[in-house]
């Protein structure tokens, strides 16, 4: 079984010369599920972004094991709709690591995204424009790309945001599948009552890391030793 922790030491990440985040070490383990949470502003979803490649570090290092594949999902407010793509469009882009963008693909991917739009309820979905899917619908379309992309790790940012509460039960039994199959999960989130209830291990950060461990321990120690200021920060945004 291929070995799909990541390893952090010393990481910053930020944009020009100013870092957004920084100091983060740690081990993200193998098979692990875990919220990553903190004030508006706090680098989540920069940690985040450099984690899956798409910033270089301003120092450190993140490693993982050769060949474990990243899935990467951004949060809806970054993605452009009005692009004249279909449902099946979207989701087949998960497959472009494995057949390029430009080839045709054969039968057996196909059927991969029909069963990806199966388990995100969205069987008819394939040539339904993107500008008409409400937020649920698209979120549920950005849910089943990650299902053909078949990775080790997959990172999640903000995936319950202004999103009905139907869509939110699928969206958590699709992360908790994916924990159940091994797969390494982290989520940016802000809803505490969601991390307690559906997260075993949690990270909390603000410009640098506060705390990481098991989330009871975390939270209990968020809540005791931050301010109230912090703490109702911390509960009521995510970064943009």
């Amino acid at each position: 079984m291929i070995d799909a922790s990541l390893q952090l030491n010393g990481l910053a990440f930020g944009y020009g010369r100013h870092p957004a985040i920084k100091s983060i070490t740690g081990t993200i383990a193998a098979g692990s599920l875990t919220a990553l949470i903190g004030a508006n502003g706090s680098g989540k979803s920069t940690l985040l972004k450099g984690i899956a490649g798409i910033l270089r570090p301003m120092a450190g290092t993140h490693t993982k094991a050769l060949g474990v594949r990243v899935a990467y999902l951004p949060q809806t407010s970054e993605l452009d709709r009005s692009f004249p793509a279909c449902v099946g469009d979207l989701v087949a882009l998960g497959l472009w690591s494995e057949r390029g963008l430009l080839r045709r693909h054969r039968a057996q991917e196909r059927q991969r995204r029909a069963d990806a739009l199966a388990s995100v309820g969205l069987v008819g979905f394939e040539n339904t424009p993107l500008t008409v899917l409400s937020g649920g619908q698209f979120q549920r379309a950005l849910f089943a790309r990650v299902i053909v992309q078949n990775a080790h790790i997959i990172l999640l940012d903000e995936p319950f945001n202004a999103i009905d509460a139907e869509t939110t039960r699928m969206m958590l039994s699709l992360i908790k599948h994916w924990h159940q199959q091994g797969r390494t999960v982290l989520v940016v989130i802000h809803d505490l009552n969601l991390v307690r209830c559906h997260f075993p291990e949690t990270i909390v950060v603000d410009g640098e890391l506060l705390a990481w461990g098991k989330t009871s321990a975390v939270l209990d120690t968020l809540a005791s030793s931050l301010s109230t200021d912090t703490r109702c920060a911390v509960a009521s945004g995510g970064m943009q």
